[in-house]
């Protein structure tokens, strides 16, 4: 998509200086910074995707069990 927006002289100079030293676009850049400020600014989309990313299976995998089994019982508690 297109679009126009207004950006400080200064901060529109960084952006191209930064393209060009990485062999980017303008657009690049400015989708990468974008995407990165709304996930600083998301926090839980960020807290949603580590628990997905972390959630256990409905069954567990029986090699995985068998060894969380041995550890516990080598465990001095």
């Amino acid at each position: 998509m297109k679009t126009a927006v207004s950006i400080p002289d200064d901060v529109f100079e960084e952006a191209e200086r930064l393209a060009r030293r990485a062999k980017r676009s303008r657009s690049e850049v400015f989708t990468a910074a974008l995407r990165e400020y709304v996930a600083r600014h998301s926090p839980d989309e960020v807290t949603e995707a580590l628990n997905r990313a972390f959630e256990h299976p409905e069954k567990p995998d029986e090699f995985v069990r068998e060894a969380a089994r041995r550890i516990l019982e080598r465990t001095e508690w």
